[in-house]
């Protein structure tokens, strides 16, 4: 059965996800957002009506799921309403500015008992996803390290978007990408115990936002993940390495100007020397956008979690938030009472 979406933002994301779930056969019946223009394309493009409000499209009775694509200042909103009428929710990152919005968001869901998925889109990308089965099965033994670094160098005029507004944004880089990383360390190593962040603004006139964000962060067994996101990285780049016990797993490359995805796979031979190499390249990068919309119909219609779910948005936002703690205080900030395990 397929289902009746609504899209609230409907910028590059919006669309995008407007395009998705038309090509996986459900209809985007509403779409709204503060542009006018932007929504009228996105109706022209999926033959959905425009709503007058993205009130109004969240208490639409005939609506099943409801995509907020918004900037970040108001994702907790529009997820919040949408919840509190009853609908599935696919809330993109940062699932808030705050540990506090996402607690917000993190309780709605349960009181709602509908499906939440947060766009960590990462990942669904095969290399990650392969990476992760490959960690699943021992294949190079106990991890114990993540090493990642992922940034763009922006565009001209980059600090007049809304991304350069504190009052929009919340956040700069580290809520922007840095979200990401985190997601991914904590799905390859589990619960962090301990962070330490520094931040720093070094080429975008955006203070008091961060151009840049490095992360040191330790689980309660000695796990380290060793992280940067950058809007300096004027090149841009995608990296993040699983370091094991037996050997390492390589990510490369998201496709598009972040270069072609691939996995690369080191095994420790048992005489040493040279590792044992393995590669898989990925051909289509962009599928991950449709196994992301997958995982979600998917979880509506079986009534299972998806792979991302406000606890997974909750638990990065106190990350975030320990990550710009340990900045302004300049120590390790501890973590405690993980709603996870």
């Amino acid at each position: 059965m397929s289902l009746r979406v609504g899209i609230v933002g409907c910028g590059l994301i919006g669309s995008r996800r407007a395009g998705t779930a038309v090509a996986a056969g459900d209809e985007v019946a509403l779409v709204a957002d503060l542009v006018p223009e932007r929504a009228r394309a996105v109706a022209g493009a999926t033959g959905a009506r425009v709503a007058g409000s993205w009130q109004e499209l969240v208490a639409a009775p005939d609506i099943d799921a409801v995509v907020v694509a918004t900037i970040n200042s108001t994702l907790a909103e529009v997820s919040a309403a949408a919840l509190a009428a009853g609908k599935h929710v696919l809330c993109e990152k940062p699932f808030g500015v705050s540990a506090e919005e996402a607690g917000g968001l993190l309780a709605a869901a349960g009181e709602a008992g509908t499906v939440v998925k947060v766009g960590f889109t990462l990942r669904h990308h095969e290399a990650i996803q392969r990476a992760h089965e490959l960690v699943l099965d021992g294949d190079i033994g106990t991890p114990v390290g993540v090493r990642a670094a992922y940034g763009h160098g922006g565009r001209p005029g980059y600090e007049n978007e809304w991304r350069g507004d504190p009052a929009l944004a919340g956040g700069g880089e580290l809520l922007d990408q840095g979200v990401h990383l985190l997601d991914l360390a904590r799905w390859f190593l589990g619960d962090f115990a301990e962070v330490s962040g520094h931040v720093a603004t070094w080429g975008w006139p955006v203070e008091p936002l961060e151009d840049n964000a490095f992360m040191l962060l330790r689980t309660e067994d000695g796990r380290v993940a060793s992280l940067h996101t950058s809007w300096t990285q004027w090149r841009n780049l995608f990296r993040f390495e699983i370091l094991g016990t037996q050997g390492m797993l390589t990510v490369e490359g998201l496709g598009g100007s972040y270069g072609p995805e691939r996995l690369v796979r080191a095994r420790r031979r048992p005489g040493g020397g040279v590792p044992e190499l393995s590669e898989w390249a990925v051909t289509d990068p962009e599928r991950a956008w449709e196994a992301e919309w997958a995982d979600f119909a998917g979880a509506i219609a079986a009534g299972t979690p998806a792979l991302t779910t406000a606890l997974d948005g909750y638990e990065v936002a106190r990350l975030v938030d320990a990550v710009y703690a340990s900045a302004r205080e300049s120590t390790a900030v501890s973590l405690t009472g993980a709603v996870s395990s």
